[in-house]
């Protein structure tokens, strides 16, 4: 609905948890972006971590301590792949893997993998559309002094323990922006890049070749952009984030996560706790929004999520 949709930006828990709570404020209004540099082949299947992070959040069956997988998902297939010799450190449940199973057998066949996270995504009956950022094969590589490492092998076999020297987008050359992902950002009312981390998780989206230049068209036509910090009080609430920020040089705080979007958005939006830093976020030429942005259920993601839209004008 041109003129009332908003698009926001996500990977992992904390943008998945944002968009929970803008689908329940905006319902078909409101399409998600996802980062697909963390997607993985896993015992044959094509596994994509933030879109279903994302899908199983908005669909209201993630586990709920872990904000991933599916709440009360069993894991026997694990089990005896392992039995098997197959390495079981990247877990799948028995439920998540009938996804990953229909999805692998749909691209197989022809179908983009957009279309396959569609039909998904109709089949949990969602609201919101959840789009990936491309159709390309793209892969982050994370530099440590071991040498380079597939992503997940990082985050999940070394639990995110090895400094981070430097990152790679692997394919991200040749890749595009989907149809569906033009399409949206051209007709957004508001675009919202979601508290993940801005490196790994934003920063592939805004890697793909025309992102940036199509944010700069939205803006100039009159969409209003904001970004939510994932970093409260110096640190990350999960995930490697603000480690992954100190080792590449970039300050581990919510200003330093406004430096990194300062040409993008119009609004920052960060912790109380950090309201000190208000006054060098406008020096930088935005809008500070101070707000209680720790989301622990559905009532704190709905009401974060009423903040952002209110200052961005949308009801």
């Amino acid at each position: 609905m041109a003129g009332t949709s908003v698009v926001t930006l996500a990977g992992g828990v904390g943008g998945a948890k944002l968009a929970e709570g803008l689908q329940a404020r905006l319902g078909v209004r409101l399409t998600v972006v996802v980062n697909t540099a963390d997607d993985c082949v896993r015992h044959g299947l094509l596994v994509m971590p933030d879109h279903d992070t994302v899908l199983y959040n908005l669909a209201g069956i993630e586990q709920v301590g872990l904000g991933w997988g599916i709440e009360g998902d069993t894991h026997a297939v694990m089990a005896q792949l392992g039995t098997y010799g197959e390495p079981t450190w990247f877990g799948l449940g028995d439920r998540d893997l009938a996804l990953h199973i229909t999805r692998t057998a749909a691209v197989r066949a022809g179908a983009r993998p957009t279309e396959s996270c569609l039909a998904a995504q109709r089949s949990l009956g969602l609201a919101a559309r959840i789009l990936p950022m491309t159709d390309a094969p793209v892969a982050t590589a994370v530099l440590t002094a071991d040498g380079w490492l597939e992503f997940q092998e990082y985050f999940v076999h070394q639990r995110q323990t090895p400094d981070v020297l430097g990152l790679r987008f692997e394919g991200i050359e040749a890749a595009t922006l989907t149809p569906e992902v033009e399409a949206a950002l051209a007709n957004a009312a508001a675009i919202i890049l979601g508290p993940s981390n801005p490196l790994v998780s934003i920063g592939p989206i805004l890697a793909v070749p025309g992102m940036r230049s199509a944010l700069s068209a939205a803006r100039s036509r009159g969409a209003v952009t904001a970004a939510v910090s994932p970093i409260i009080g110096g640190r990350a609430l999960k995930g490697p984030a603000d480690r992954m920020l100190s080792s590449l040089g970039h300050e581990p705080t919510a200003l330093g996560v406004a430096r990194l979007y300062a040409d993008l958005v119009d609004v920052f939006v960060f912790d109380s706790i950090d309201a000190a830093l208000a006054p060098a976020v406008q020096a930088l030429g935005l809008r500070a929004l101070v707000a209680d942005t720790v989301m622990t259920d559905d009532r704190s993601r709905e009401r974060l999520a009423a903040t952002v839209l209110t200052a961005l004008g949308i009801s």
